[in-house]
Formats: C-alpha cells, structure tokens, sequence
C-alpha cells in the first residue's frame, strides 16, 4: 500500500508540473508585459525550470518502490516532502488560498509521508 501511494504522489506530481506549466504559458506569460524581451525569456525559463524539476520529483517518487536501498527512499521522499511543502506554502500563501495548486502540492506531500 505504501508503495502505491508514493506512485500516486509521483503521478500526481507530474500532473501538477504538466498543469503549472500549461498555466503559465497560456495564463501568466499571455499577459504579461516584461520588459527587455530577453528579461521576459528568462523569467519564463526560470518558471519552466520549475515544472522540469517537479517532474523529475514525480519520476522520483515512481521509481521509488523499485529501489533496494532503504536509505535512498528515505532521502528521496524527505527531499520531495520539503520541496512540494514549501512550494504549497508559498502559493497558499501568495495567492491567499484561491488557487488549487496549494491543494494539489499538500496533497502529494500527504501520499508522499504516508507512503514512507
């Protein structure tokens, strides 16, 4: 069973990094004014480095389950628990808890300890 729910927490994840990167092109970046065009290139680098790594976050806590080292599962959940933790955090906290992807981020920490 714990097994299961660090994959959920990982497909999830992935979900998540799908969607925050979906939203920003098509959202965030659609409307903004960001002046020098190349400050607008990075800024939207910089976002999308964000959806990389939380995919690789969601491969992480799949693969999880197949590793023989308890250590490594240790260290790879407690990672991804505090990276998605305070990601949750900075967005209920930013977007004063009217946006889901707080919800979607404490969600996968939840799966992501009780799978430990």
């Amino acid at each position: 069973m714990r097994d299961l729910l660090l994959q959920c927490a990982g497909i999830l994840t992935i979900a998540v990094a799908l969607t925050h990167g979906y939203l920003g092109e098509a959202k965030v970046f659609a409307r903004a004014r960001i002046e020098p065009e190349r400050l607008r290139s990075l800024i939207r680098l910089v976002w999308q480095a964000s959806t990389v790594a939380w995919i690789g976050g969601g491969v992480l806590l799949i693969a999880v389950p197949w590793m023989q080292s308890e250590p490594a599962r240790h260290w790879i959940v407690a990672t991804m628990a505090c990276v998605f933790g305070c990601s949750a955090l900075a967005n209920a906290w930013v977007t004063r808890g009217r946006h889901f992807g707080w919800m979607a981020l404490s969600a996968v920490v939840v799966m992501s300890v009780a799978g430990y």
